[in-house]
């Protein structure tokens, strides 16, 4: 498509598009009456206004039945997990046995490292970013510990190439085969919060496993954002919050993919009662028997508020449908590239190109001044994100934003560069 910088032009593009409708249906952020553009999606997602009814439910049935809301409640409590198994499967391209609803991500991410991450004298290495969000590093080093060994040594920390700003995918397969004697685990971001970066997923996975690895992705800022095909692409396994794109409120619930050939394996893992075999689990016996595939890595009760929540917010993107959705998403966050490129004497973007290889955060480095032309931004009603030392993110969600969002951007950095020639 050719793009233009006229307001008739995006106002046109919002006028033929078929998800605009989806705004209304959530929380828009006013400033002074005046209409906030949010490029914060990746980072917390707006309000959906079916959430606060769909937690009042859950509410309302505690408030009349108490502990019998577990079998009475208008969505029993007992089994609410199942309520978002199918559209959660739907999003990350799985199977329903794949997935399951619990916990927070970090929690689950270690869970998946206590199954997935078992060292041995001469499989032992983790493949992962170096510029990995701070949980994963974290994450990653005390699973290290945890078995006595050095992470300076175990842990492969990936780096782009000599001036460049994210990872080749060739380099990351190239690193895989240089340690496959040696390598456990690869544990990539399946896009990289700092720089955007989207990784071929199925690319790595393959690699990992020709040399006998598991692969695993933290999910954060691909789910919701990305056309995952996670079974397809044989990932081992994956772990995501919904709070980012998936709008399900700060510190919601978290999903969880493990793959089907791993659904009856007996495999290391720890256990809790939520996770045994639904049928025998209040005989309260000991013997731990997992309910087979994702499910069986449960441990505790369904988070109930905040996954009714994150069940209002999963039945707006069965309704969008994912492909549509990232259709949107692709020509968006081109939109948003070309008004960029417009100020390119001022600034970079650093996220790849290749629509391939990002989802809709673009994050750019200002040459001069980058925070003082973030807090003009926020002066002018526009709201992206600021991460340390030099880079602004921006992500434009097809789900509640609009091609006037993106022009509007555009007028804002025109008043601000023209006054700081």
């Amino acid at each position: 498509m050719q793009f233009e910088n006229t307001l008739s032009f995006a106002q046109n593009l919002d006028a033929n598009d078929k998800l605009a409708h989806f705004k209304n249906q959530f929380h828009l952020l006013t400033n002074n009456n005046k209409h906030v553009v949010y490029l914060c999606g990746n980072s917390l997602g707006l309000q959906p206004k079916s959430a606060r009814l769909a937690v009042e439910q859950e509410f309302s049935d505690w408030a009349k039945m108490g502990v019998e809301g577990h079998f009475n409640a208008k969505n029993p409590w007992l089994g609410y997990h199942h309520f978002l198994t199918e559209n959660a499967a739907k999003l990350v391209g799985a199977k329903p046995i794949e997935v399951v609803v619990m916990n927070n991500l970090t929690v689950n991410l270690h869970l998946m490292m206590v199954s997935f991450y078992q060292p041995t004298a001469t499989r032992y290495k983790i493949i992962m970013e170096a510029a990995a969000f701070p949980s994963d590093l974290y994450a990653m080093e005390t699973q290290v510990k945890h078995h006595h060994l050095n992470p300076e040594n175990a842990i492969i920390e990936l780096i782009p190439r000599a001036g460049e700003h994210t990872l080749r995918t060739e380099d990351i397969i190239d690193t895989i085969n240089a340690n496959g004697d040696s390598l456990a685990l690869v544990m990539l971001g399946g896009v990289n919060y700092y720089s955007g970066q989207a990784f071929n997923m199925k690319a790595i996975s393959k690699a990992a496993h020709e040399v006998g690895a598991y692969a695993g992705f933290d999910l954060a800022h691909a789910a919701g954002n990305l056309h995952l095909q996670l079974h397809d692409w044989e990932v081992d396994f994956a772990v995501w919050c919904t709070y980012k794109y998936l709008n399900s409120g700060p510190g919601g619930t978290s999903g969880v993919f493990v793959h089907e050939k791993h659904a009856n394996s007996a495999i290391n893992r720890f256990a809790g009662w939520w996770g045994h075999d639904e049928g025998e689990r209040f005989q309260m016996k000991k013997g731990f028997k997992p309910i087979a595939g994702a499910q069986g890595w449960q441990l505790s009760n369904a988070q109930i508020f905040p996954m009714a929540i994150h069940k209002a917010s999963l039945e707006m993107f069965a309704e969008a449908g994912i492909e549509n959705l990232r259709a949107k998403s692709e020509l968006l966050t081109g939109y948003l590239e070309y008004i960029l490129n417009n100020f390119s004497e001022h600034l970079t973007v650093i996220t790849p190109k290749n629509k391939e290889e990002r989802g809709c955060q673009l994050s750019i480095i200002v040459k001069e001044n980058g925070k003082q032309l973030f807090d003009f931004l926020e002066s002018e009603n526009i709201m992206p994100d600021w991460r340390e030392p030099d880079v602004i993110r921006m992500s434009p969600v097809p789900m509640y934003n609009s091609f006037e969002d993106v022009f509007l951007i555009g007028q804002a950095l025109n008043k601000y560069f023209s006054k700081n020639k």
